[in-house]
């Protein structure tokens, strides 16, 4: 407290110390802004390089975030330097600090490494429809600690890597050809074989379906106010969704023309009049 005092006391030190430091620190503060510019350029310029090239679009955004991290971390450590902090002093800080942010941000590493194993062993890629951690989405990003995905209603959902590598997870993209599952309830008095040719003349006429594998259409319960045909055929991916709507829509005005009833739960209730 007496030095600073000291100092403020006689001008021309307060000018001495302002000619000693302050250069170093609008060095530093310049050196700053512009190796933020230049790192944002750089990774602007590698998505383009990325891209013209036709490089991997899962290994896109995980290598671009990993590169602007480090050299964020590069300039800082530079930045730091100019001011004159000694290096094996700030090596010495940034390894307790780095111990210690370690510890705590557990959590955060296991979802690097989870980053690299989804890179390494590939389960899904940028463009697949997964299912992951109770969420379903097409996955726009894999990033260092990140996977982003987008909902079908354009909803961002981002999932912590870690568990995503850890977890089930179900890839709707994987194969072209997908099975298509359908139950449709008749009624105990409609007649099944007719019930199955009208399902049947549907399927023939809907060219998105294909004739091999070979559909499929059987009784697989009989329920408590129906008799339920489970239907299954195969289509193209691209194709599921239309046919999963479309073909439940054609079936029931089919039914409704060709007389096949489809029941509502119902019972029978007895009363009993005691004597």
């Amino acid at each position: 407290m007496e030095q600073f005092k000291e100092w403020f006391s006689n001008p021309e030190q307060i000018l001495d110390i302002a000619l000693k430091y302050g250069g170093q620190l609008l060095l530093a503060i310049l050196t700053l802004v512009i190796g933020l510019w230049v790192i944002s350029k750089i990774v602007k310029g590698m998505k383009k390089m990325f891209e013209a090239k036709g490089f991997d679009a899962s290994l896109q955004s995980f290598l671009i975030s990993l590169t602007g991290i480090v050299l964020k971390i590069m300039l800082v450590i530079s930045v730091v330097t100019m001011l004159g902090v000694e290096m094996t002093s700030f090596v010495a800080i940034l390894a307790a600090a780095g111990l210690a942010i370690g510890m705590a941000l557990s959590g955060t590493l296991q979802n690097f490494a989870g980053g690299v194993m989804i890179l390494i062993f590939r389960p899904f890629k940028v463009g697949d429809y997964i299912t992951s951690e109770g969420h379903s989405g097409t996955v726009k990003e894999i990033q260092i600690f990140h996977t982003i995905l987008n909902t079908p209603d354009k909803k961002t959902i981002i999932l912590p890597n870690g568990p995503v590598s850890n977890g089930s997870t179900v890839n709707y993209s994987t194969e072209p050809v997908r099975r298509v599952d359908f139950t449709f309830g008749i009624g105990y008095n409609d007649d099944i074989d007719k019930a199955k040719e009208v399902i049947m003349s549907v399927i023939e006429k809907d060219e998105r379906i294909l004739k091999d594998p070979e559909p499929f259409i059987g009784v697989i319960n009989l329920g408590e106010s129906s008799v339920d045909l489970v239907t299954r055929v195969w289509a193209n991916a691209a194709d599921y969704w239309g046919i999963f709507f479309d073909m439940q829509e054609t079936v029931k005005k089919e039914f409704d023309r060709q007389g096949v009833s489809i029941p509502f739960p119902q019972r029978d209730v007895h009363l009993f009049q005691a004597k």
